[in-house]
């Protein structure tokens, strides 16, 4: 017995030890990025995994301290997958006591009529998920999309775009989407995926995977996040440092002529009256032969 209330008393330490950290990255992100002001209406897009169960449960703890008054919602888009657990979320959600909304729409079987067998599902999945998310948020005048993406789908992000797109880039903390719509933010951009991982576990959320797309290990981006954690353990702070390159930008030391202007560089030679135009031989190119 003594044993038993020793552990629930760590466990307990660990959880609320957690949730302060996860409170703080948030707060924080939201900060930043103007992520969140008076008035808004954010709408938790849950999948039933442990990043959107995490998402949802901070910022509704959030909201209760928070010197701004927003208001929350959680939106789960049921794509009709064969097995999926229809009554999950709105048991949890009902228990929780935030309101909530299910939308039907079988993008299952348009994904599986129009990917072949063995290829990839996510792309086309992701597409039609965000439309009709989008669609919905606009609806029901929401001004800002929650999604659960956290620093370490930045940084995988990043990667599958250098090595497989060859472009510098990865989701952005906070954007407005293409058509003007609707805003989207990620609440969780400073948040390290193993503590959402233990948080979620800790907190018992009731995980729903998602089985369309079955287990493919061989997807491009688990190679990535297999090759970020080998360089997590091997190499303690690497990760931190790679984040904090993508949020210390330096343009004029990139070669992207479209974020900087390259052509338009010269020395103003005027700026000291004894300097010359041109430099003493021995220091011009053409002298040395370069």
């Amino acid at each position: 017995m003594a044993e038993q209330l020793k552990d629930d008393r760590k466990t307990t330490l660990e959880l609320n030890k957690l949730q302060k950290r996860l409170r703080r990255d948030v707060g924080q992100a939201i900060a930043d990025f103007g992520m969140i002001e008076a008035g808004d209406k954010v709408m938790c897009c849950l999948s039933g995994g442990k990043d959107s169960y995490t998402m949802l449960d901070i910022l509704l703890n959030l909201q209760r301290s928070a010197p701004v008054d927003f208001q929350v919602i959680a939106v789960n888009l049921d794509q009709k997958q064969p097995g999926f657990p229809e009554h999950v979320l709105p048991n949890y959600l009902s228990e929780l006591g935030v309101e909530y909304h299910i939308i039907e729409k079988d993008t299952y079987s348009i994904v599986k009529e129009k990917v072949p067998e063995g290829k990839t599902t996510c792309g086309l999945c992701s597409r039609l998920r965000r439309g009709i998310l989008y669609n919905f948020a606009e609806e029901q005048g929401v001004t800002k999309i929650a999604l659960g993406h956290h620093r370490d789908d930045l940084l995988e992000t990043l990667f599958l775009n250098m090595f497989y797109g060859g472009r510098l880039k990865t989701m952005p903390p906070k954007l407005k989407s293409d058509d003007g719509r609707n805003v989207v933010i990620r609440p969780l951009v400073y948040a390290r995926e193993k503590d959402i991982e233990r948080y979620s576990s800790l907190r018992q959320f009731p995980i729903i995977p998602c089985n369309l797309c079955g287990s493919q290990e061989n997807l491009q981006r688990q190679v990535v996040k297999d090759m970020l954690k080998s360089w997590d353990r091997e190499h303690p702070g690497r990760i931190e440092s790679m984040f904090r390159a993508i949020c210390n930008v330096s343009p004029s030391h990139l070669a992207d002529p479209s974020i900087h202007d390259f052509n338009s560089l010269e020395v103003d030679w005027r700026a000291d009256d004894s300097a010359t135009p041109e430099a003493p031989a021995y220091e011009r190119l053409d002298v040395l032969n370069l």
